[in-house]
């Protein structure tokens, strides 16, 4: 399941959608609102310290000119802070595209929001320090 669009049990309609980025994994709820953005039960401001993290997750709803209209309830879980942001950045596209309306769509596709950066760190290998990084060589 990528995104679709559910009914709370108080009738409320809510579109869904899943981000991942490096090893974050974001649950996306947009509900017809002010433009409110919760991370974790916590509000954007209090959760991302860096302005760029807060650009970064308001940049489907900017693509979408959607910025006012959802409020956006998001738990993420694992990796660090900037991972988790552009995890959720994924998830609001997601559920952007989930909804009724497919006009969304294409925007959110030419900015690029609706790939999965699949960019990870790579595995360190017997023998070396890191993924790549040897022990020092010495000749004699």
């Amino acid at each position: 399941m990528i995104a679709r669009t559910l009914k709370a049990p108080n009738g409320q309609v809510y579109y869904y959608g899943t981000g991942r980025r490096k090893n974050a994994v974001a649950k996306v709820r947009l509900i017809e609102g002010e433009g409110k953005i919760t991370v974790n039960g916590k509000d954007i401001d209090d959760y991302f310290g860096l302005e760029t993290l807060k650009l970064i997750i308001r940049q489907p709803l900017e693509a979408t000119a959607t910025a006012g209209k959802f409020d956006v309830i998001a738990e993420v879980t694992g990796g660090g802070v900037s991972g988790q942001a552009g995890a959720i950045r994924h998830g609001i596209a997601r559920a952007l595209c989930s909804n009724d309306d497919a006009t969304f769509h294409t925007p959110l596709k030419k900015a690029g929001l609706l790939t999965r950066d699949s960019r990870m760190k790579e595995r360190k290998k017997y023998g070396l320090k890191k993924a790549r990084k040897a022990p020092q060589f010495s000749k004699r």
